[in-house]
């Protein structure tokens, strides 16, 4: 969700401020590090869902304000559309039996408010995949966005500073979605699964570096964003979707507002704060007085949406700390699904970057930018390089990546028992070659059904909590 602001309206002095601050903050944030004032002790996992609400004919449905008010719980928030939610977990140590402590209290709030959404006054649903196959470009629109100052001052600072220019989104990709925007709702098409590894901060370049090479093959073995508008589109359209929702169209950034990012990094995570303060548009000049906890830097780095995203937090004794924020995986299609995405994103995560610690070479950032696209488009249909060889994404997953995830959750001390339930069902999915995405479109092909229909058969699936490489059509 993102920080809430008290101003929705700024002044020049707003934003003269702000960049005052801000400049001082990335300062101290250097400072911090190079002191090593920031934590560095060990990994520390946990994750937001978002998903959809929906109404009896599988629509979106917008009550998130009545559904969090009846929920009731911190771990419930809203997302930028009405029909959106945010579910948060507690975060653990990535040790021992972590995921079935990850699983297990996903599973009782995902429970609850499944119970939940349906005593509200107009009985709903709850629904988690990553785009809405009913979805309707009538939907988004300025009167479902949440009732937030956050959502509302970031879509008319976007489109100031767009001159007021629609947003243009172009997609080719099995069938072609070309259409304008006035507004930046078709961000909430898109709803995510976001893994969050608190790291030893003088080495967290290393894990953004190790997040970065891992994504193509993360982003084609969890693709679950096939249909957006009733067109079929990429595997995970996701991807292409956010990058064209928000752009500011800034002439200046190396990168777009949302993107995969500009280069691996060399020496320290400073290099992307220094970057957001050098390059990027500043959005939110919510120039409030300093708490002690870099609150400018935080907030602007709140507007800037790389697939991997570093972020600087702190936990509840009010110590700093630099998280990895990896927003490549969709919701769904199960939580025992997600959680497997979530194993076998921790144990690559570490092993690539305990090796990289060692000194092992880097891909060139050329090569895993066009491996990332190439995998979002064509999920396991598409062969690849890495390290410069040509290589087919089943091959590379299951015999070189998932033998490095094993070794990484064992070098957590993850049990046996986890590595093995987990990662087993990253091999079978890989192995069937049925992703959430890939279900769907057979699904439709063999029924030649609408999205209400597909919806339904899918909702009905993810309510067995079968895992999606065991699902029929």
């Amino acid at each position: 969700m993102g920080q809430e602001i008290t101003n929705t309206k700024f002044t020049d002095q707003d934003f003269s401020v702000f960049r005052t601050t801000l400049e001082q903050e990335t300062r101290v944030l250097k400072d911090w590090l190079d002191q090593d004032i920031l934590c560095n002790d060990g990994l520390v996992g946990g994750f937001e869902v978002e998903s959809w609400i929906l109404d009896s004919s599988f629509l979106p449905a917008p009550y998130n304000s009545e559904f969090i008010e009846c929920f009731n719980s911190p771990l419930a928030v809203p997302e930028l559309a009405r029909f959106n939610l945010e579910f948060n977990n507690t975060p653990q140590r990535l040790e021992h039996s972590v995921f079935t402590k990850f699983y297990n209290e996903l599973k009782q709030t995902w429970e609850n408010a499944k119970e939940i959404a349906n005593r509200l006054t107009f009985p709903s649903s709850l629904l988690l995949i990553g785009t809405l196959p009913t979805l309707r470009l009538a939907d988004l629109n300025e009167k479902s966005m949440s009732d937030m100052n956050r959502y509302h001052a970031l879509n008319e600072q976007i489109m100031i500073r767009r001159k007021d220019e629609p947003l243009h989104i172009n997609i080719e990709g099995k069938d072609r979605l070309e259409l304008g925007s006035n507004n930046v709702m078709l961000e909430a098409s898109t709803t995510s699964f976001q893994i969050h590894t608190q790291v030893p901060a003088k080495y967290a370049h290393h894990y953004y570096n190790a997040a970065l090479m891992i994504s193509a093959p993360i982003v084609s073995l969890t693709a679950n964003s096939p249909f957006v508008f009733g067109k079929d589109l990429w595997n995970e359209t996701r991807i292409p979707l956010f990058e064209q929702a928000i752009d500011t169209a800034n002439p200046n950034a190396p990168i777009k507002r949302v993107s995969f990012g500009s280069k691996f990094l060399e020496n320290s995570i400073i290099e992307c704060f220094n970057e957001n303060l050098e390059n990027f548009y500043i959005l939110l000049p919510n120039a409030d007085a300093d708490n002690g906890t870099l609150m400018h830097l935080r907030l602007h780095n709140g507007t800037i949406w790389r697939w991997n995203r570093p972020l600087l937090g702190f936990d509840e004794n009010n110590e700093p700390h630099i998280r990895i924020e990896h927003r490549v995986i969709p919701a769904g299609p199960t939580i025992v699904d997600m959680i497997a995405n979530a194993a076998f994103f921790y144990g690559l995560s570490h092993y690539w970057a305990l090796n990289l610690l060692d000194g092992h070479s880097l891909p060139t950032f050329k090569e895993t930018r066009k491996n990332f696209y190439i995998m979002a488009k064509y999920g396991l249909d598409h062969t690849v390089n890495w390290f410069g060889k040509r290589i087919s994404p089943e091959e590379l997953i299951l015999e070189t990546l998932l033998p490095q995830a094993k070794t990484g959750l064992k070098y957590l001390n993850v049990s046996t028992d986890e590595i093995e339930k987990y990662l087993s069902i990253v091999y079978s999915r890989v192995n069937t070659k049925q992703t959430g995405a890939d279900w769907q479109r057979k699904y439709v092909a063999l029924h030649k059904c609408n999205m209400a229909e597909l919806t339904s058969a899918y909702q009905q699936l993810q309510n067995t909590e079968a895992p999606v490489h065991t699902w029929s059509y």
